[in-house]
This record gives C-alpha cells, structure tokens and sequence, in this order.
C-alpha cells in the first residue's frame, strides 16, 4: 500500500471544509481533451468503417499487423504494469509505437517496479503521464483521500484527463481491454474510435485469463508479484483488494462501490 501522505501546511491539509473546491470540477490549468485534425478522423472513420467488423474476433497478431500496415500516424501503447503482454506484442509488431503509463500517485510500489523493468528490457520509448496535482495538492484542494469519497471524480483527474493531455501525438492508442475481464466488456470491439477521433485499438479482446498468463509464462516475461498474490487486476492501491478465487477478476476493482471501470474505457 502507498506511504501516508505527509501534511504540509502551505497545501492547506487540514483546512476547513467550506474552503474545499468541488471535485467535479477539475484544477485550473487542465488542458482540454487533444483532437486530431478533420483529415486525421476522416481516415480513422473509413478504417473503422472498412475494417471493425472483419477484426472483431481476429487474433492479436493478426490486429496488431493491420495496424501496423494500416494506421496511418503514431499509436500510443497504453501500459498499466498489471502485465506486460502488450509491450512484448508492440515490441514484435510496432516497433515505432511509444509505450504510455499512467502513474497516478497512487500505485502499488510494484507497480513502479514493473515500469522500470519495462524502461530497461524494451527498446520503445516509455511515456510517464501524470496528473496536474500531486496527491497532496489534491488532498489540499479536494478533502484528503477523494478516492474514498469520490473515486469517479478522482480516476477522472488522475487518469482520464492526464490521458487526453498526452494522446496529442498520437493517432490512436493501444488497449489490453479483454472482453472475458467482466460483463461490461463482453462487447468490445478490437477496432474503435474514442471520443477525440482516434483510433481504439484492443488486440487481446478474445483472450482469457488462462491464455494471457499462458504467454506470459511461454515469452518469460516481467511478472507483476501481486497477480501472484491474489491480485487479477491491479490498479490503484487504495482501490484495490484481492479476489477470491472464481470471482470476477474486476471484483477487487473499487471494493464497497458501484464502479467497475476508471472511466478510460467508458
């Protein structure tokens, strides 16, 4: 779990309440979501019209070489060190993708372990997005600990935001979206399109668990110790538990709230 967060009284922690701002409202200085120019989503529509329904059930190889011959501008390789399945797969198929990892302050310090070990074995280029505030800033601005009060509001400033502030290069982004990981994502489609116009690329929507960690263990690749301790699906620290076996493997995700998702994938 992460450290205590220190008090610094030029933050304000501890302050009266009524001196709170509204977590609905993100911090001054938040940069809107970055859109791709008209000619930019044009393309990306027609691929998605020409191609979505053929990809819909093909393997990742198979996904991963059309992007690779189809997409037109740079893809982003989303990473969250849970596993490091994708960074192996870009690493053979798009090898000019950058990798992109979203450290919110708040991850298992294995987490971070994962992420340098991927800086080290893979030749990409790893991208470290972080939120506007540090967790303390929030603390100060917001109540201390908003993902106990308000985690929607908190995974938005800390996740959704800081990943439209660094999608601005990029003409698509690489997902490890598995439809078997829970109900609300039985349907998803390897080829998407976001709200901003860019592509939504997820090459491992048929796979399971069972097969994900069968590559894992046939490729030797960086292991995440939680998901050796009862940890399918890893986030942040303060939002995530363990899962009894047969469980859901996103139960553990936002124990004791009706919230499954961080809202990057809805």
């Amino acid at each position: 779990m992460p450290q205590a967060i220190p008090t610094f009284k030029n933050f304000g922690i501890g302050s009266d309440a009524r001196s709170l701002k509204d977590p609905e409202v993100s911090p001054e200085g938040t940069q809107p979501p970055l859109e791709l120019s008209d000619a930019e989503k044009s393309h990306n529509q027609q691929l998605i019209e020409q191609y979505a329904d053929a990809l819909y059930d093909a393997s990742a190889q198979e996904i991963l070489e059309w992007a690779h011959e189809h997409v037109q501008g740079k893809l982003a390789v989303t990473l969250s060190m849970e596993n490091t399945v994708l960074a192996e797969l870009a690493a053979d198929y798009l090898p000019n993708a950058d990798f992109l990892f979203l450290d919110t302050g708040y991850h298992f310090p294995e987490t971070l372990t994962v992420a340098e070990q991927v800086k080290q074995r893979y030749p990409q280029e790893l991208i470290t997005a972080k939120p506007l505030l540090s967790t303390v800033e929030q603390d100060a601005t917001y109540g201390k600990d908003l993902f106990a009060s308000n985690p929607t509001a908190c995974c938005r400033m800390r996740k959704v935001e800081p990943l439209a502030s660094f999608m601005g290069p990029y003409v698509g982004w690489i997902t490890g979206l598995r439809r078997a990981d829970s109900p609300l994502r039985a349907n998803t489609p390897a080829l998407d399109i976001d709200a901003n116009g860019r592509l939504k690329i997820s090459p491992l929507v048929t796979w399971s668990l069972k097969e994900t960690q069968q590559f894992i263990e046939d490729k030797d690749l960086i292991i995440h110790p939680l998901t050796l301790a009862g940890y399918p699906s890893i986030g942040c620290a303060p939002c995530t538990a363990k899962v009894e076996e047969g469980q859901d493997p996103r139960s553990g995700r936002w124990a004791g709230f009706n919230k499954t998702e961080c809202g990057l994938h809805t």
